[in-house]
């Protein structure tokens, strides 16, 4: 089959690598001249496991071509809209110009019977506006929504083997003959067993929005709760595992610490908000406000802890920061509240040396005025206390007997509260983290 994917950043690179090794034809369009020499040469412009040899193993059958031309996508018979949404300066909405363009740019090149599959996360009504565009112009094209459901660091795993997948699709026969494509799309993983959720358009936009929502209510939930501990003496780690043997709660997810980041959550969140206003509903989304700061209070909470272990004052102490990427297994530091700490801290008097196993490059262009070393050792080199900020799994397994003869203090800060705090406390170190005692 003849695909298209318009748009190779995170989502359109790991879809085209996948849909070639799946079996496609695909040809993978982008603006960025430098992206596309990269994919094409089989190297990822962003750290994602697995993509490089998925890469090259599609690139090496034939099946896969990237190009900065979108004429290059006619013929196809199914084109993939996967470019980013990114929350729009100065406001909650989603800012729709990339996806836009992306389907200005294919116009042209439609041919009758051809589907333009949105696969980009947008507010709910896109996918009506956008299918008014195309069959004005190609009146025998459908447009479908399929929304991305990829976690960073298992993007690959994930579109391989999804845990499931949503067509979203007009009424009569073009919404059958749009669902026999995308059936022909997805028949490895259909043939797994994979649940297909078949439904209209409007419903399938709000699916991911739902989805992240959800999610972020829960992590902000666990946040609050470690609030009410910090102030009554509890555990909330303790409090979490209580309430997550509860089938109707679980425990996944309900991790205190320092809150989500990353591209997707805080934005989908705000444009959800920004949505519902705009459709005159704006009450019914009204808790993810409070959702989004306690989110943040989390960012600021960490910077009071830091100056706590350090009596009062941060000016002057020398602080290591251990993660700068919004989540482990990523490069990814949109949001990051690893950074955003640290630079809070910086601006406050600390001298804020981070690390990170993959982020260290975008880290520096995006915050200049932070220091950065290449390992956990060398940021943390006479420290006076240092803040583990990203689970990263060798963060996770440092040796604290090793590594307090490192700092000049031993005083650690634990975000995400992943560390064991009787091992670090034998071991001679002040051990503090959020929402614990």
């Amino acid at each position: 089959m003849r695909v298209s994917v318009i748009g190779c950043g995170y989502l359109g690179a790991v879809h085209a690598a996948s849909m070639a090794h799946l079996g496609h034809e695909v040809v993978g369009v982008d603006v960025d001249v430098a992206k596309v020499e990269q994919l094409a040469g089989g190297e990822a412009p962003f750290y994602e496991p697995g993509l490089p040899e998925l890469l090259a193993s599609s690139l090496a059958t034939g099946r896969l071509r990237f190009t900065t031309d979108i004429a290059e996508a006619a013929g196809a018979q199914v084109h993939f809209v996967c470019v980013g949404t990114p929350q729009k300066k100065g406001e909650y909405a989603a800012d729709l110009r990339y996806v836009d363009a992306a389907v200005q740019g294919l116009l042209p090149h439609l041919r009758p019977g051809d589907v333009v599959v949105g696969k980009s996360t947008v507010p709910v009504g896109t996918t009506e506006r956008i299918a008014e565009e195309v069959t004005a112009t190609q009146a025998g094209a459908t447009v479908v929504w399929n929304p991305e459901f990829l976690r960073e660091g298992f993007a690959v795993q994930d579109t391989l083997h999804p845990d499931r997948i949503v067509y979203g699709l007009p009424d009569g026969e073009a919404g059958a003959r749009a669902r026999e494509l995308l059936d022909e799309v997805y028949a490895t993983p259909i043939a797994e067993g994979i649940p297909v959720v078949v439904t209209d358009r409007a419903t399938a936009q709000l699916v991911k929005v739902a989805a992240n929502s959800f999610l972020a209510t829960k992590i902000s939930f666990i946040n609050a709760m470690a609030e009410l501990c910090e102030a009554t003496g509890a555990d909330v780690t303790q409090l979490a595992d209580a309430i997550g043997y509860d089938a109707r709660i679980g425990r996944r997810f309900l991790n205190a610490g320092l809150g989500f980041g990353g591209g997707c959550l805080p934005k989908d969140i705000r444009a959800f908000m920004a949505r519902a206003g705009e459709l005159g509903v704006d009450q019914a989304l009204s808790f993810l406000r409070e959702v989004d700061s306690i989110n943040m209070r989390r960012r600021v909470r960490t910077v009071d802890l830091v100056r706590e272990v350090c009596d009062g004052s941060i000016v002057g102490r020398r602080v290591a920061v251990l993660g700068a990427a919004f989540k482990p297994d990523s490069d990814d530091i949109r949001d990051s509240p690893a950074l955003s700490v640290a630079a809070q801290m910086g601006l406050q008097g600390a001298h804020v040396v981070v690390t990170d196993p993959q982020a260290l490059d975008n880290a520096e262009r995006m915050w200049p005025d932070l220091r950065y070393a290449a390992t956990a050792d060398e940021a943390a080199k006479e420290a006076d206390v240092v803040l583990l900020a990203t689970e990263w799994p060798e963060y996770r397994d440092l040796d604290p007997e090793v590594f307090g003869q490192v700092v000049a203090r031993k005083v650690i800060v634990d975000g995400r509260n992943v560390l064991d705090p009787v091992a670090w406390r034998r071991a001679g170190w002040v051990y503090r983290a959020l929402g614990r005692p």
